[in-house]
């Protein structure tokens, strides 16, 4: 899977965190989805230059301390408001990392 399409789908599921956040009773689908993003950054890191890979090594890290502590997060409005705002930010981050945007803008 090409580098720009791993990190479009990240993009994509970090965006489906914060919409499915809104409702506690997702809380087994966004799990799903932070381990799922935990893959794409495995794959995707290794092809970027050092800088960006190393965002995406702490964004992974960010992710495993959701899942780690989703039993809190998930009771605690405070908290999935923070997890809704990081993962908003987060996304529109690897989006922009992709490139995606900057091909969109020149055509």
């Amino acid at each position: 899977m090409g580098t720009c399409r791993t990190s479009i789908l990240l993009a994509a599921n970090l965006a489906r965190i914060k919409s499915f956040l809104d409702d506690p009773a997702h809380g087994d689908l966004v799990v799903s989805l932070v381990k799922e993003s935990k893959f794409f950054i495995e794959w995707t890191a290794p092809s970027m230059d050092i800088d960006q890979a190393a965002e995406l090594v702490d964004l992974q890290r960010l992710l495993s301390r959701w899942q780690r502590h989703w039993s809190q997060i998930c009771t605690d409005t405070e908290a999935r408001n923070q997890v809704t705002l990081v993962a908003k930010q987060a996304s529109e981050r690897v989006l922009s990392m992709s490139g995606l945007l900057s091909q969109s803008a020149a055509q």
